[in-house]
């Protein structure tokens, strides 16, 4: 059995908080606005896994009104996500992310991205892939106030 699931964040920048993406603390004058630490790469990535399980989506797993999610790591919640799926029978077999932001320029950081992403959820390093474009300047994203991640995960029988 093979299932596909896409997932999708957006959060905007705030100052006062790190910028955190695929686990790693990007440079950068301003992080994201979220209950948890606001990493919108795990973010729609976990939501991709929990949707090819058909497993509903992260807000219903980890609701941002409950406090014990506060300034939660994200990485940590998609990896307790991909166990969940497993226990259904089913675990990523490969991922791929696109992070859509003006600034930063992310391209130092994206291998890095995908091994901790990778490492996180206990697959082979090359599993995920995490690749970065602008928006040519156009919307919220291209005004600078924030940034959005597509994720999809492949899942495969265990």
């Amino acid at each position: 059995m093979t299932r596909v699931g896409i997932g999708y964040d957006s959060h905007r920048f705030i100052k006062g908080r790190p910028l955190i993406l695929g686990g790693l603390t990007i440079p950068h004058a301003f992080g994201l606005a979220g209950h948890s630490d606001a990493d919108a790469v795990a973010h729609a990535l976990t939501d991709a896994i929990l949707g090819a399980a058909g497993a509903g989506n992260i807000g219903q797993l980890f609701p941002d009104d409950d406090p014990q999610w506060k300034d939660a790591d994200s990485m940590e919640l998609m990896r307790t996500a991909h166990e969940l799926v497993r226990g259904r029978g089913l675990a990523v077999a490969q991922a791929d992310v696109t992070v859509i932001t003006e600034l930063p320029k992310l391209g130092p950081h994206l291998g890095s991205m995908g091994v901790a992403l990778a490492q996180r959820l206990g697959l082979a390093a090359g599993t995920v892939n995490v690749k970065a474009k602008t928006n040519e300047g156009m919307g919220f994203i291209g005004r600078g106030e924030g940034l959005a991640v597509i994720a999809v995960a492949l899942l495969e029988a265990r």
